[in-house]
């Protein structure tokens, strides 16, 4: 991700304090844009937009979602000082301010803020302190948007304390508006990649994102996505990211929770959400996190696998207070929220359950959940008549309450509001086995497991109904030189060396029929490797950085013995029993500044990690060179190498 600054500023020649001419475009040009530059960002000042639009929307929309505004207040510039005066309204930090020796006196607004003052000579940047001032910005630039989230430049929310910053996305101005138009273009892609259930695409679009205001919502979207696949391990990685930018991001702390309560590590969730109340003592959000951990904690004390209902029922019965435990925070959420109707129906399940195991139930609470629980989902349901979590809730009610016809017709509106959420469908099975294993109303609960587990098979869930790889491997490493390479790397003649060497490293894993290779598939060691995972009967799926003839072009052809290498991939494709993915169609376009082949490396590398990181092994063809960058060889290895220490480097120069 590279960082978005905006420059508020005069245009052109201005006079100064001194009524000297200042050349403020010679002062962007040679000076504030070199240093914005060096800190890492994209660089952009209203002027400098040609396309057609209003320079308003365009600098509106700057002082939204930029991560940096630097404004020069040498002289008193009516549209810098509203420009300020917007960005510290809408965001609390990420302002840089500079003046220059010429500048006049400051005003009382920034008079206590930290500026930079650079030097002038004639009316533009001195020549002899120019490159002092552009690395002094620049480190200025760098601290400032490393600095703490909760740290509040703006005078704003400095003195009002209780002031929040709006939601960016709420606030985005319609009509030609390019971050808006760059933010649904993403979330299209995350909602497709979705669909199709690609975790591994979801990863690489969530860190491809513009701006940091856009980061924190990407990290979100990306474990809501991953959450939705119950990839749980992956989407907790993408919701303490999100914490690592905004520790206090509510959302993705309760999240969080729910991460750490679906991988059984039930006593980190008990902290976090206790650790949430705490915070947000009236929030029925934090108080349903609460519940649904204490729900984990109680089922975990009785389950014990492979037994019989009959004798999971017996050793419940014996945990009715830890199940009291879980619904209390449910009913208290419920209280808090009477539209809330997850921790009501939550409350209202478990109350049931409780008289069911023979505990004791006030039934005037039942009465009041059961009417406030209806309201609250029919509510919800004129807003939004697809909202899946209200259809199921009224499924649930229907099956504590009503005759068998009425459950299994809720249970059908249920799955059709679906759209294909497989976390959803899971999480209604997952109460469903509950109430199944503890013998609670069970001709109905059959029935609408049932249907649950025809249309879970039906989205073809890959948890359930495809048989997962043992191992996923990684085929990656050198291309074979071409002609014109000044330095040996991988010369031709070292080819069959090379295939030996590959072949032995297969056959030590034990490459067979249950194993899936990853592969970009350029000539050399990728080619290499895919040949020898189909000849031991192994899946083989190429993923291309760009498209199909020209990745042949510049992957293939341009090697030694370019032909015959454009041969071989053709004859790897035919074996394969999927067509080629291709990076630009599948993620959409690379963002500016991406190298499309490291952006393809993150894509094989996430995607074998969706599958699961204790299937991942890694076969690379590698001199140990290279940077360290995202998506570059040594960053796949050193990736795979710390998830799970599976990696077999074949090194050319060494054979």
């Amino acid at each position: 991700m590279k960082l978005h600054a905006f420059i508020a500023m005069p245009f052109g020649t201005k006079p100064g304090a001194d009524g000297q001419p200042i050349d403020f475009n010679r002062i962007h040009d040679e000076l504030l844009r070199p240093a914005l530059l060096k800190a890492g960002c994209d660089v952009f000042r209203a002027d400098e937009e040609q396309r057609a639009g209003s320079i308003h929307k365009d600098m509106f929309q700057e002082l939204l979602v930029a991560d940096l505004v630097l404004a020069e207040l040498t002289i008193d510039n009516p549209n810098v000082w509203y420009e300020l005066g917007v960005r510290h309204a809408l965001r609390a930090r990420g302002v840089v301010l500079v003046q220059s020796s010429r500048g006049g006196k400051a005003v009382f607004d920034t008079a206590g803020e930290r500026k930079y003052t650079y030097k002038l000579k004639d009316g533009a940047p001195d020549p002899e302190s120019l490159q002092q001032d552009i690395d002094a910005i620049a480190e200025m630039a760098r601290q400032t948007l490393a600095a703490s989230i909760k740290r509040k430049v703006s005078p704003v929310y400095a003195m009002l304390p209780n002031l929040h910053e709006p939601e960016w996305r709420s606030l985005l101005l319609q009509d030609d508006n390019e971050f808006g138009s760059v933010y649904e273009a993403w979330r299209g892609r995350m909602e497709v990649a979705r669909q199709k259930q690609r975790a591994g695409d979801i990863l690489v679009l969530a860190d491809e994102t513009p701006t940091q205001a856009l980061w924190l919502e990407a990290k979100r979207e990306a474990g809501n996505c991953l959450l939705s696949l119950q990839q749980f391990s992956l989407a907790l990685e993408q919701f303490d990211a999100a914490l690592a930018l905004d520790p206090d991001d509510r959302v993705s702390r309760g999240k969080r929770i729910v991460c750490l309560g679906r991988l059984e590590r039930h006593e980190e969730a008990h902290v976090a959400a206790g650790q949430l109340t705490a915070d947000a003592p009236t929030d029925p959000e934090a108080w349903g996190l609460a519940g649904r951990i204490e729900k984990d904690r109680w089922e975990s004390r009785w389950r014990t696998p492979d037994a019989a209902p009959a004798q999971l029922r017996e050793a419940a019965e014996g945990e009715t207070a830890s199940l009291e435990e879980a619904i209390t925070p449910y009913h208290q959420a419920f209280i808090a929220d009477p539209s809330a109707f997850y921790p009501g129906i939550n409350a209202l399940t478990l109350q049931l359950l409780l008289r069911h195991l023979g505990g004791e139930v006030v039934d005037a609470d039942v009465d009041h959940l059961t009417g406030g629980v209806r309201w609250a989902c029919l509510a919800a349901l004129k807003r939004k008549p697809k909202d899946y979590w209200a259809r199921a809730t009224l499924a649930e009610l229907s099956l504590l309450v009503n005759p068998i016809e009425s459950v299994k017709r809720e249970y059908r509106n249920a799955v059709a509001a679906a759209n294909g959420d497989t976390f959803a469908l899971d999480s209604t099975r997952r109460t469903l086995a509950l109430l199944r294993d503890l013998e609670f109303r069970p001709e109905e609960t059959a029935a609408a497991l049932a249907i649950m587990d025809t249309e879970i098979a039906r989205q073809g869930g890959r948890s359930r109904t495809t048989r997962p790889p043992r191992y996923v491997l990684l085929g990656a490493g050198h291309m074979v030189d071409t002609p014109a390479r000044p330095v040996a790397r991988f010369p031709a003649a070292l080819v069959p060396k090379v295939t030996v060497a590959i072949e032995t490293a297969l056959d030590a894993l034990g490459i067979g029929p249950e194993d899936l290779l990853l592969t970009i598939g350029a000539s050399g060691g990728d080619l290499i490797i895919a040949e020898g995972c189909l000849k031991r009967g192994a899946a083989v799926q190429l993923m291309l950085p760009q498209a199909e003839p020209q990745f042949i072009e510049d992957s293939l052809m341009r090697s030694v013995d370019g032909a015959a290498w454009r041969d071989r991939y053709y004859a790897v494709k035919a074996k394969c029993a999927q067509p080629p993915r291709v990076a630009p169609e599948e993620l959409g376009p690379a963002p500016d500044a991406v190298n499309k082949y490291e952006r393809c490396n993150q894509w094989l590398l996430y995607t074998a990690l969706a599958w699961g990181v204790e299937r991942v092994r890694l076969v690379v063809l590698w001199d140990g060179g290279g940077g360290d960058g995202p998506g570059g060889t040594r960053h796949m290895v050193e990736e795979v190498k710390r998830r799970t220490g599976q990696v077999r480097i074949i090194d050319p120069s060494a054979l």
